[in-house]
């Protein structure tokens, strides 16, 4: 089981950086000074947190917290780790919120179809199970790793994506947790539209569950078909 979600925006900019929430012990009269006003460029961090190995992956973009990024994120996480630890696995469970990337209604026909796609290029059947709607504090990533992380780089400026991804990929507990990030320079672009047909062939590998099953529900890989 996987526990996925995005990280808020991160403010990036070069030296000497922006204000990042958090104390942390300096020499006195020495503090760090950062900017105020500019342009910042955004770190947007995705993760995958794998709850029975207790280890985080979390791809670090900045273009932006969309339903293919979000599913890219799984991707490597899958082809990185989880088909190496899991090699015998043919199904997996996914909690995810319900709002951003990995939202649930219909409007956010984009993750079902990228979903439907990762199921039929890994042979797994993907369970998806949504948190309700106020609930999204209750998926473990966010108290099992994102806080972690947050805890890790409290008051320090992330003045590169480098930066980011170094403390991320630093962040550990007591408890074992290890953490694997990583630069995802792809661009994913908005607005993309699915159309009904595309739609109603995703439907096909698409199995809702009879207790809400817009939040709850399996994607099959599509049957493969061969010609003579």
């Amino acid at each position: 089981m996987v526990s996925v979600d995005a990280k808020k925006k991160e403010l990036v900019g070069a030296e000497p950086g922006y204000k990042n929430g958090g104390r942390e012990w300096e020499p006195k009269d020495g503090p760090v000074r950062v900017g105020t006003h500019d342009f910042p460029d955004p770190a947007v961090p995705y993760g995958v947190y794998d709850v029975g190995a207790n280890t985080g992956w979390v791809s670090v973009g900045s273009d932006g917290d969309t339903a293919a990024f979000a599913v890219e994120t799984l991707r490597r996480w899958w082809f990185g780790v989880g088909k190496v630890r899991y090699p015998k696995s043919k199904r997996l469970l996914v909690c995810a919120d319900a709002g951003g990337s990995n939202g649930y209604r219909l409007r956010l026909r984009l993750r079902k179809r990228e979903l439907a796609q990762l199921a039929t290029e890994t042979g797994l059947s993907i369970t998806v199970c949504h948190f309700p709607p106020g609930t999204s504090k209750w998926n473990r990533i966010e108290h099992r790793l994102f806080a972690h992380i947050t805890m890790n780089w409290r008051g320090r400026p992330l003045t590169s994506h480098e930066v980011v991804i170094e403390l991320i990929g630093a962040t550990t507990t007591r408890a074992g947790l290890t953490v694997h990030a990583e630069a995802d320079t792809n661009s994913y672009p908005r607005k993309i539209k699915i159309s009904d047909a595309e739609m109603a062939m995703v439907t096909r590998q698409i199995k809702p569950y009879a207790f809400h099953g817009e939040w709850n529900y399996t994607i099959r890989p599509a049957k493969q078909t061969t010609t003579v």
